[in-house]
């Protein structure tokens, strides 16, 4: 009895150290085994959608009375004098702007609106979202042109326990496609080679460090 009890931490031991190596061998497996992440995301030029909580200035030549500054709602419409319950979710500021000339022409003869978007935050689907073992994991607006390097920023870098070079982008433009990017190279080592574009949709998973 008295070997046996001494024998079980030797055995537990073993099998946790065991299961470590085996899921550090298997999640190594499977990022060698993603592609990695096009430097440029190569596509039409980006034009802004519009999502709730973003902050419109509704500009009507020759009508002050109607021009105003709404915020988009959670239900991504929005309310202006002779426009009531307009969708603006997911239309880009040229499309709203059209829309709301048409509900105007009811009431004001050929009305030239512009809509300005003031506050960005735009809709879910086109949001950047950073999870895991960010400083400050957070969703973020896509910019055109918006790099990997430029959302670390905004995120504050890697923590103490992130496993960089193990981190993947999830791509929902391309049917959720995962990819690899070596986020260590890149913040920590500085390898400018390891920085790649943005897309719309772009979820980046930082894992955490199994050592």
């Amino acid at each position: 009895m008295f070997v046996t009890n001494r024998r079980v931490p030797a055995l537990l031991l073993w099998m946790v150290f065991g299961s470590t190596v085996l899921l550090s061998g298997c999640a190594s497996l499977s990022q060698g085994q993603l592609p990695p992440a096009p430097v440029s995301a190569a596509g039409a030029d980006y034009s802004y959608v519009i999502g709730p909580g973003d902050n419109l200035n509704i500009v009507v030549w020759r009508n002050p009375d109607l021009s105003l500054s709404v915020p988009v709602r959670p239900d991504g419409k929005v309310s202006a004098p002779l426009v009531d319950e307009l969708v603006a979710q997911g239309k880009t500021s040229s499309e709203l702007a059209r829309d709301i000339e048409k509900k105007l022409s009811t009431f004001v003869r050929d009305p030239v609106v512009t809509v300005i978007v003031t506050g960005f935050i735009g809709p879910y689907s086109e949001q950047i979202r950073v999870v895991g073992e960010a400083a400050k994991p957070q969703f973020l607006p896509y910019k055109q042109k918006m790099s990997l390097l430029d959302v670390m920023i905004a995120v504050g870098g890697l923590t103490d326990f992130a496993d960089g070079n193990r981190a993947t982008i999830l791509r929902t433009s391309d049917g959720n496609k995962q990819y690899a990017v070596r986020l260590k190279d890149l913040i920590r080592r500085g390898d400018i080679t390891a920085n790649v574009e943005m897309r719309p949709g772009d979820i980046l998973i930082i894992p955490q460090s199994l050592f």
